[in-house]
């Protein structure tokens, strides 16, 4: 997955990670091929984020400006949209909390 993309995303390495480990996951138990196109159609789903960026559920109360989304059902695609630009924070795989990938801040 690219650090950023010519639609104006980033994807910060802790997003690239967890990409990374989902492709690894999913190779194992479905083959290279099943995997790799589930992951292109995330990362296609994140691109399309550039142009309707204000998708999904504000988690405002998580981290300032925190949106999520659902893909397929399996998987939550957490961002932040600021301005123009989309910054991809993580991909989480199979009912991980995104409560507990985003601590709440100390006041």
């Amino acid at each position: 997955m690219p650090t950023e993309s010519p639609a104006g995303n980033d994807v910060p390495r802790r997003a690239q990670v967890d990409l990374h480990g989902l492709f690894d996951y999913l190779a194992d138990r479905f083959g290279f091929t099943n995997a790799q196109r589930y992951v292109e159609q995330i990362e296609k789903t994140c691109l399309s984020l550039g142009t309707m960026p204000n998708r999904g559920t504000e988690r405002s109360d998580l981290r300032p400006g925190l949106r999520i989304m659902g893909f397929r059902r399996r998987v939550t695609i957490a961002f932040r949209v600021k301005g123009d630009s989309v910054s991809i924070l993580r991909i989480l795989y199979g009912g991980r909390s995104v409560d507990l990938a985003f601590p709440q801040l100390e006041d």
